[in-house]
């Protein structure tokens, strides 16, 4: 019964983090690239790129609009991540899985996630944005690396998203 009660605790807790990343989105488009428009392929538009330069004038234009698709880049991946973990928690549930490998899998999912934000951080053109991604990456990594990965996760990664929100801007 513990067992449920953790997977029920952890499941909820995701739900409401990638509500609440979802919900943030917005707020992070807000920055000196707002007025881009973004193709289907997450690539600005050529006359995005143009209205913005022509706007700001500013040869950190380009750093600009890369620190814009690297931060949404890296929301998408704690998005798709947190989806990922809530998909294996309820499977782990109707599979009746035990704690370790429960662990086992959420040590998996936070490793590759990890992985896919470093990624990220590589593209990042913004010495500071890169750091703050790598950081964001380690911090994961810990979570891969936690005894308990849900409790980790109860503790530490709820602070990802807000810190994201906050400082991953141009």
């Amino acid at each position: 019964m513990h067992r449920s009660s953790a997977t029920a605790f952890t499941l909820a807790l995701l739900v409401v983090l990638t509500a609440g990343c979802a919900d943030d989105e917005p707020d992070a488009a807000s920055g000196p690239s707002a007025g881009a428009t973004v193709a289907g392929s997450g690539e600005a538009t050529p006359d995005a790129v143009t209205t913005t330069a022509t706007a700001t004038a500013s040869p950190t234009t380009g750093s600009a609009l890369n620190t814009a698709q690297v931060c949404r880049a890296v929301d998408q991946l704690i998005i798709d991540g947190s989806r990922q973990i809530v998909a294996d928690s309820t499977a782990a549930t109707r599979e009746e899985l035990t704690p370790e490998q429960l662990n086992g899998k959420l040590k998996g999912r936070l490793s590759r996630l990890a992985d896919d934000v470093r990624g990220q951080a590589r593209r990042a053109q913004d010495a500071r944005i890169k750091k703050l991604i790598d950081d964001t990456a380690a911090k994961i990594d810990d979570g891969a690396a936690a005894k308990s990965p849900a409790s980790w996760m109860g503790k530490e990664f709820v602070d990802i998203p807000p810190r994201l929100t906050r400082d991953c801007h141009a």
